[in-house]
């Protein structure tokens, strides 16, 4: 529900009522699969909800327009039924928990990825981009060197359990690289706003507003965000720039 009032700021014009309705929708879908298969293997629960999401419902990865605004926004996800990984990941991580079921994202290099808990807390993977397939070692290693361009080991950290803030802070900092690399500083700055709601205390996101509050001639405002960031960090290197930068702006 949080990723969704944040699709709301990115499309105000859509119903986001419709969109909450299909969520509860594939929530008692979901909860009627766990009441079933709990106990099951992961494989089993995966493929009922690979079936439940993609079959039934025709979720997919969107290959051809990947980088469409619209495949970072949950209410358009819903309603066209394609997005990014992580969007995907959202709808994915809904139903496991609607289901039951310990789930979490997974913060991938490149490829964000949900993992199934088990019975001893490990987690199958799962590329919900892929349409639910598992995901295993040699997976990650081949998702690894198309990112670097040549063998690469995977790295512990690299499949640390997301907390559920940083999933939806991952999937709207997609609409601001996006907006951003498009040339809308006006529309990334409205997806970055709805960044600091919802995690205020991540101090470079008030340097990336700040940054963009300057470029769009709104001084007071990126005043105002060096200034929460240097509540946050106030003795750093990045804190003595910001220093400087409020000096210049002071100065007109």
């Amino acid at each position: 529900m949080a990723a969704l009032q944040l699709a709301r700021l990115g499309a105000p014009e859509r119903d986001w009522l419709d969109a909450s309705a299909h969520l509860s929708l594939l929530a008692r879908e979901a909860a009627a699969i766990g009441a079933v298969l709990n106990g099951r293997t992961a494989e089993a629960r995966i493929g009922a909800l690979a079936g439940l999401i993609h079959a039934r419902f025709g979720y997919r990865g969107d290959r051809e327009t990947y980088d469409d605004l619209d495949n970072a926004n949950l209410i358009r996800v819903i309603e066209r039924r394609r997005g990014l990984p992580v969007a995907l990941g959202v709808i994915w991580l809904h139903c496991i928990h609607a289901a039951g079921w310990e789930g979490w994202g997974i913060d991938f290099p490149g490829h964000f990825l949900v993992a199934l808990g088990g019975a001893q807390g490990a987690g199958t993977l799962i590329d919900v981009f892929g349409e639910g397939a598992t995901v295993g070692s040699p997976d990650l290693l081949a998702l690894l060197a198309g990112i670097t361009g040549h063998p690469t080991p995977i790295e512990p950290g690299m499949l640390r359990p997301m907390a559920v803030r940083d999933v939806l802070l991952r999937l709207q900092r997609n609409l601001v690289g996006r907006r951003a690399a498009a040339g809308d500083r006006v529309g990334a700055l409205a997806s970055l706003e709805g960044m600091l709601l919802m995690a205020p205390d991540v101090a470079p996101h008030w340097l990336q507003a700040a940054d963009l509050h300057r470029v769009l001639g709104q001084t007071d405002d990126a005043i105002a965000c060096l200034e929460r960031f240097l509540a946050l960090v106030p003795s750093s290197d990045a804190s003595d720039q910001a220093r400087a930068q409020i000096a210049l702006l002071r100065q007109g």
